[in-house]
């Protein structure tokens, strides 16, 4: 009877841990701790996983939060809002990576993070503005290209 009571007690103490842990993510924000969030923290509350983040570090060369001595990763309000930034052009406007860097760099991060931009992606996009345009042209003369080539084999051919 001895081992029952331990065991009945530890998934007691796991419930209580996972319980305390949850509602923990909403104060976070409210009085973010000085020293910034942690990847794991930070990551719950953008919404995706701690991966994720790394990866945008990478692709990203403005997001660069501060490392402590162990190099653990502190992300701060700005850091945040950068990462909300990234994560809406990605995830709902439809950018690429590429993309959204380039969006990113022509509207300026700062005109984005204050609400500042031009109309959004969309206005990137119209066809009065060079860079999309020439995109889709470059992606038209390859097609084209492609075609003649075909074309002119099968000219051949009948020849």
């Amino acid at each position: 009877m001895t081992r029952k009571s331990p065991r009945t007690a530890a998934p007691k103490r796991t419930k209580s841990r996972d319980a305390s842990a949850r509602p923990a993510a909403t104060p976070m924000l409210a009085g973010m701790p000085e020293r910034g969030l942690k990847i794991g923290e930070a990551a719950e509350v953008i919404g995706v996983e701690t991966y994720v983040l790394r990866f945008w570090e990478t692709q990203f060369s403005f997001l660069r939060p501060r490392h402590s001595r162990t190099r653990h990763r502190f992300y701060h309000e700005r850091d945040l809002e950068v990462l909300r930034l990234i994560k809406r052009l990605l995830h709902q406007e439809g950018f690429t990576i590429a993309g959204a860097n380039k969006y990113i760099r022509e509207q300026g991060l700062e005109n984005l993070l204050a609400g500042k931009a031009g109309a959004g992606p969309r206005a990137a996009a119209s066809p009065s503005e060079s860079g999309p345009k020439s995109a889709v042209d470059g992606q038209a003369r390859r097609v084209l290209s492609e075609l003649r080539r075909d074309l002119e084999s099968l000219h051949k051919m009948l020849e």
